[in-house]
């Protein structure tokens, strides 16, 4: 009996529980309202967006059990671009008709257990019309489990398979089932996404953990009702949001968003009927690219006829950028990049063979073709070279581009494998190097997009590594190794290692930068697989039987790999016992700079960084420079998510004075992702291995005489090696090779002959004879200087696309006259140096350089159809015209540059900034809608989606009004030459909505400069003339005189003068008494604050002796005003002979920088130059010329002694009103040689005792940073003084006084010896035979 109650019991609850999979029975025709929008903005109200609207009717109909035909009735395509949410969505008519025929076509799908299997449609149906009907189709992917209500998985979808969440509740009242699942877009396990132009930058995890810069999401929300055999889908919304921005997102993010309708309307009999045609199999529900990867996201164009358009836009250019930069140069330059991506290679040989032979059309083809990215342009760039159509020049700056622009797939790979491996190819090294490194970098690019790329990839490298390995060949392991460093392939570690030394045996005998570079090939291999590399890094640099650059650059690679604290404390612990000082050095310093990062990828490393420093000796810190060293540096803005870093690295060798490697890197983070910018590195190995072989490597003697012997050593560069290079240099952009060159003694034998043999005679005659005949030159230079994409599917099916671009044309327009007299003889080389000398060269030119520069910030739509997007868009364009006439008169001695008027545009500099909505189709170009993200004057809703907002804190009925745009504009007027330049500033943002940087940045912004004649004479001309010799008396426009003392003149003139500044100063004493009491109680809290935080200890100081003339050295101390008076006295004797040295002697030179006006008015300055040989005195004077305008300026030096210089400088109305005395001089302090510079002033502009007073208040903390002691003592009041002294080569002692304090530091270590000895004579002597040998090769030559 029980077994029959638990029978009935059980087939009750079974009876009772609901099957949950979607029913679409076999005789019925489900009918929904599907309604789909996708907009783009900020989330507030009141700004504008951008979007589309999709509305239709869906009919649903079983074809078998598991297959079905889904077609679309009365489709109809909306488009929006205005102000959210008042203006309305715009019916796209003309759009929809193009594709209402493909819309309408029924598509097959199989559909199982709720879950949408393979997707099958006509040929006719275009992929962007298939994307949609998937996104249909992803509403009714559903993986629902009938044992649980909760749980997760990774579903497929359009976006890829992502991870999910469920949620099953059942209403029982209402009869429903709700399910809710959402989508993590985030984590997915095979995300479909498509980015372009990001394949050398790294993720930054760390940078995204507690900031992001993207999130996507999406929620999917069901009602259902029982049917008979399972579930009916009676509502289904959808609403999926991505949030960029480039800044951190908790400071405002733009915001595309999804949103889906599928609503039951009825059931109807009427099935649905597939049309006659083959339908195809058609993938997935996962989305399929189409044409949008080569369609740019700022413009849409209909390309009916690509070569007729690319002709026509080629035409434009070329005609458009002769003179000046046309304002759209950079936008229709992108514009034939892009119609270049959809031409066939039979239309581009075309177009090349038609404009081959015309110089200006190819510079604009060759300048576009890398650019464009695709297999043809790399197969076109290959047949014309090998035709013999492309100069070596040009093919290597044309692939240099292609190569990294071009799209990494296996038949690229392959194309550049072949020519990598041509005979014709293989006979121009530096050809070679570019097709080979370019070949590494597309294996890289390749993997990141594909992560199981396979190893067969770099089977013809490895192959041409073992080979060269065999025949010894050092230049080609070189290439080899650095091919396998670009494609830093985990496969290639095990080829790698065998050139490591210490690691294998035959590695040992090979050269030392052979074994360098493959340790660097390994640093891109430890960004994928750092486990592989950090034990083998580590071996190398604790082998003391390595090489010391060997270890240092296998500790360079050892800390990029992020290694963990207990591998940084081992490598610590290790080098306590290390003998090698310049490894120590180098590891210690390297460690300790670590413990400054501050960026998110390096935090782990900086703590294990601060935990391995405490290990090591810090006797390593007080090491010089002359120990080899590494140097890191960064900043990171957490908030705003950017950063940069830089790395220097410096590897020395104690023998010779030349480093042997330096090595320097920066490297950006922006966004959540990082990059190692630019790299370049020197290495002198063969001059080191060839100084090393000299006597200058004897460790017996001292750094002088090393010096010497290097020098020597240098000069018998003849007699170095030929097999082996002297120097090399590299250059990385992004983490690849680009480029690299080795310079050894074949390299100098070939140039020497090159500079001094006939050609360069022959070239300097034929730009003389060019210079006489008239230059006229036109060169224009595009630029595709960022090409970034990230394109990824949206729920409705359609692509969304974050993406940035900048281009940018330079133009330049020269035009060079020369007038030489006498003519030059026809052979240039038989002309002598007399002949030179009565040359007279007048030269005039007139340049017009102009730069245009556009960049594009998108975000949203990107279809051939159909373009809806916000974006960002910036604007530069420089004019800068100038129009010179120089001349030369050797014999005369007289050099003159005259500034000439030229014709200015309008604005010589114009920057504009927008931020817009935009909105396009391909049937309708002409209904195209653009509108300013920020409305300049309209009400603003309050009520938005963030919390915190400025708004949030008024009642919701409150409208807020947008800021008035912000208008100005700034004049100044050059006094004398009559020239204004103006500055007009226009700012309109979203700031009022919220204060964050987002908000200000969004909006209209633009600045434009402007130089025209102010009111007033015109100016003729600016004119710098030097006038040297004899005739420089002549040549002074007005006369220069100095007043007397002692004549009734100058009497009378100085009583005058003194009058009006003890006047000036009463003022000044007025003006300080108000203020003082004001002050009274900040500076005493601030000085109580100094002196709780300095340490005022009267140091005992030895007293500063000076040489004299007899080598006499006499106490500074108490004789200290005796000596300084005599020094002053001397001086002051030598100027009494002639205070103006003009009376006595001529002028050496003279200096004339004048206006030339209409009015012949004089205007300007004249310098002269004189020079009192028997004193050793030298005297400049600075004058106006202007009438009635005796401001001058001068300055008098002497030299009194070997030891002792003393100048004057003095200005104002004849040189009198305010004046500085400085003097220098050498001597001992106590046991040491120093030197000391006294500054002392007789009276200076308010200005500058204003801002010293303020300056002053701050000495006594930065001093106390700085190390300094600090005295409280009444020194002099106009009066500073410095003295330096050094008890050792490598160490110096500094005491500065200043009025009211002293300050002082001692022992302060120097980074290089100084060569004086204690007595003040220098410890290096010039080497005669050096100087002679310089002279003889310099003659010989």
């Amino acid at each position: 009996m029980r077994a029959v109650v638990l029978a009935l019991t059980v087939a009750l609850v079974a009876s009772q529980q609901i099957n949950l999979v979607p029913e679409f029975a076999l005789d019925k025709t489900y009918v929904y309202k599907y309604e789909a929008l996708l907009l783009g903005g900020l989330p507030h109200e009141g700004l504008a967006r951008a979007g589309i609207k999709v509305n239709s009717k869906v009919l649903l109909s079983a074809v078998t059990e598991n297959t079905f035909l889904m077609k679309l009735m009365d489709p109809l395509l909306h488009e929006y671009a205005g102000i959210w949410p008042k203006d309305p969505f715009v019916p796209a008519t003309k759009l929809t008709s193009a594709l209402a025929a493909q819309l309408q076509i029924p598509i097959k799908f199989e559909y199982a257990n709720g879950v949408v299997g393979k997707v099958f449609a006509p040929a006719g149906v275009s992929p962007t019309v298939m994307n949609l009907q998937r996104g249909i189709l992803n509403i009714l992917q559903l993986n629902l489990k009938k044992t649980q209500n909760i749980y997760e998985l990774q579903e497929a979808g359009v976006q890829g398979v992502c991870r999910t969440h469920y949620v099953i509740n059942e209403d029982p009242k209402a009869n429903h089932i709700i399910v809710t699942k959402s989508k993590d877009l985030s984590h997915c396990q095979e995300k479909i996404i498509k980015d372009i132009g990001l394949a050398y930058t790294e993720r930054c995890a760390e940078c995204t953990e507690r900031d992001k810069s993207l999130i996507e999401t999406a929620t999917y929300n069901y009602i259902m009702k029982p049917a008979a055999a399972g579930v009916l889908i009676a509502e289904a919304t959808v609403e999926e949001v991505h949030q960029f921005s480039p800044l951190n997102e908790i400071h405002g993010a733009a915001m595309m968003e999804a949103k889906q309708t599928l609503a039951f309307v009825e059931i109807e009999k009427t099935p649905v009927v597939p049309i006659k045609a083959d339908y195809l199999a058609r993938g997935s529900l996962q989305y399929e690219f189409a044409t949008e990867i080569l369609q740019t996201p700022i413009q849409l164009m209909k390309i009916s006829d690509a070569p007729a358009q690319i002709i026509e836009i080629l035409k434009h250019l070329v005609a458009n950028n002769v003179a000046m930069v046309h304002d759209d140069a950079p936008l229709k330059f992108v514009q034939l990049i892009q119609l270049l991506r959809f031409a066939t290679l039979e239309n581009i040989e075309a177009i090349w063979a038609q404009f081959k032979d015309k110089p200006v059309y190819r510079r604009w083809l060759l300048d576009a073709l890398p650019a464009v990215g695709t297999p043809v342009i790399v197969k076109l760039l290959k047949e014309k070279f090998l035709a013999g159509e492309l100069t070596i020049p040009e093919f290597i700056q044309a692939l240099v581009v292609a190569l990294q622009m071009v799209t990494a797939d296996l038949e690229t790979i392959q194309l550049t494998a072949s020519l990598a491996l041509h005979e014709k190819i293989a006979t121009i090294p530096a050809l070679r190097e570019v097709v080979m490194l370019g070949y590494g970098s597309m294996i890289a690019k390749h993997c990141v997009a594909v992560p199981t790329c396979p190893a067969e990839l770099l089977g013809p490298i490895h192959e041409i590594a073992a080979e060269a390995i065999s025949k010894n060949d050092i230049p080609e392991i070189t290439l080899a190794l650095k091919v396998l460093g670009n494609a830093g392939h985990p496969a290639s570690l095990k080829p790698i290692m065998k050139l490591l030394p210490g690691l294998r045996t035959a590695a040992t005998s090979l050269p030392l930068r052979i074994q360098v570079d493959a340790i660097l090939a390994l640093r891109n291999i430890a960004k994928k697989e750092p486990k592989l590399v950090q034990p083998v890094d580590l071996q190398l640099v604790l082998d003391r039987a390595l090489h010391p650059e060997v270890r240092m650059v296998a500790c360079i690679v050892l800390f990029e790999t992020k290694p963990s604290v207990a591998l940084i404390s081992s490598l610590a612990g290790a080098l306590k016992l290390e003998t090698n000082m310049h490894v120590a050095s180098f590891a210690y310093s390297h460690i300790k700079s670590l413990t400054r990062i501050t960026a998110p990828d390096m935090a782990a490393v900086a703590g294990a960084a601060n935990v391995a420093i405490k290990l090591m000796s810090p006797k390593l810190d007080r090491l010089s420079l002359r120990f080899c060293r590494a140097l890191q540096l960064d900043f990171y803005h957490t908030p705003l998510m950017v950063g940069a870093a830089g790395s220097a690295y410096m590897i020395n060798d104690a023998a010779t004075i030349l480093p042997r490697a330096v090595v320097a890197k920066a490297r950006a983070y922006l966004a959540g992702a990082a990059a190692d910018v630019l790299e370049i590195g020197v290495r002198t190995e063969g001059l080191q291995e060839a100084l090393l072989q000299s006597p200058a490597a004897d460790e017996s003697v001292d750094r002088i005489t090393k010096i010497k012997r290097t020098l020597r050593a240098l000069a018998n560069w003849k007699a170095l090696p030929t097999n082996q290079p002297l120097a090399s240099a590299y250059i990385k952009l992004f983490g690849q090779e680009v480029a690299f060159v080795n310079v050894d003694k074949t390299v100098i034998e070939e140039a020497i002959p090159i500079v001094t043999g006939p050609k360069p005679r022959e070239l300097l005659k034929a730009a003389l004879k060019a210079l006489q005949e008239g230059i006229a030159l036109q060169y224009a230079k595009p630029l595709l200087m960022a090409e970034v994409r990230r394109i990824l599917p949206t729920a409705i099916g359609v692509p969304m696309e974050l993406s940035l671009y900048t281009a940018a044309v330079a133009v330049a327009s020269v035009n060079v006259q020369a007038t030489i007299t006498p003519p030059l003889p026809e052979e240039i080389e038989t002309m002598t140096l007399e002949q030179l000398k009565k040359t007279d060269v007048q030269l005039q030119a007139e340049a017009r350089p102009s730069v245009a520069l556009q960049t594009f910030a998108v975000m949203g739509v990107n279809t051939a159809l159909i373009q809806a997007a916000v974006m960002a868009k910036g604007k530069i364009r420089t004019i800068a015209p100038g129009k010179v006439a120089a001349r030369a008169d050797i014999l005369k001695g007289n050099y003159k540059v005259e500034a000439l008027p030229v014709e200015v545009p309008e604005h010589i500099a114009d920057v504009s900034f927008e931020t817009l909505a935009v909105v396009r189709n391909i049937e309708d170009p002409t209904a195209e809608r653009i509108v300013p993200l920020v409305p300049e004057l309209s009400l603003q809703n309050s009520q938005t989606s963030y919390a915190g907002d400025l708004s949030s804190e008024m009642p919701p009925e409150a409208p807020v009004r947008a800021a008035a745009p912000f208008h100005k504009t700034l004049c100044l007027a050059v006094p004398y030459i009559e020239i204004k330049g103006c500055i007009e500033v226009h700012s309109h943002n979203a700031a009022f909505i919220r204060n964050d940087p987002l908000f200000y940045i969004i909006g209209q912004h633009s600045a434009r400069a402007s130089v025209a004649r102010a009111e007033g004479p015109a100016v003729e001309r600016l004119e710098l003339e030097v006038q040297v010799g004899p005739r420089a008396a002549e040549r002074l426009l007005k006369q220069i005189s100095l007043i007397d003392e002692e004549t009734p003149e100058g009497k009378a003139f100085l009583l005058k003068l003194r009058e009006i500044l003890e006047t000036e100063d009463k003022n000044v004493r007025v003006s300080s008494e108000s203020s003082s009491s004001s002050r009274i109680i900040s500076s005493s809290s601030s000085s109580s604050m100094s002196s709780s935080r300095m340490t005022e200890t009267a140091t005992v100081m030895e007293p500063f002796r000076k040489f004299h003339k007899d080598r006499y050295m006499a106490p500074h101390g108490a004789s200290k005003a005796v000596s300084s008076g005599s020094t002053a006295s001397s001086f002051e004797k030598i100027q009494k002979q002639a205070k103006f040295l003009g009376n006595a002697v001529p002028p050496v030179f003279a200096v004339i920088a004048r206006a030339v006006r209409v009015d012949h008015k004089l205007l300007g300055y004249q310098l002269a130059a004189y020079f009192d040989k028997p004193n050793a005195r030298v005297q400049l004077v600075v004058s106006s010329i202007a009438e009635n305008d005796n401001l001058k300026i001068c300055a008098d030096g002497a030299v009194l002694s070997k030891h002792k210089v003393t100048a004057r400088v003095a200005w104002g109305p004849e040189c009198q009103q305010y004046a500085v005395i400085a003097k220098a001089e050498a001597g001992v302090l106590g046991e040491f040689p120093a030197a000391r510079l006294e500054v002392e002033w007789e009276r200076l502009p308010i200005i500058v005792t204003t801002y010293a007073k303020k300056l002053s208040k701050h000495i006594p903390m930065a001093a106390f940073k700085a190390g300094f002691k600090l005295e409280r003592v009444s020194n002099a009041d106009k009066e500073i003084e410095l003295t330096a002294a050094l008890p050792s080569q490598r160490s110096l002692n500094v005491i500065a006084r200043i009025p009211e304090m002293t300050l002082s530091r001692m022992d302060i270590p120097l980074p290089i010896a100084v060569p004086i000895n204690p007595d003040g004579t220098l410890s290096i002597q010039i080497d005669e035979d050096i100087l002679s040998w310089i002279q003889k090769h310099i003659k010989e030559e």
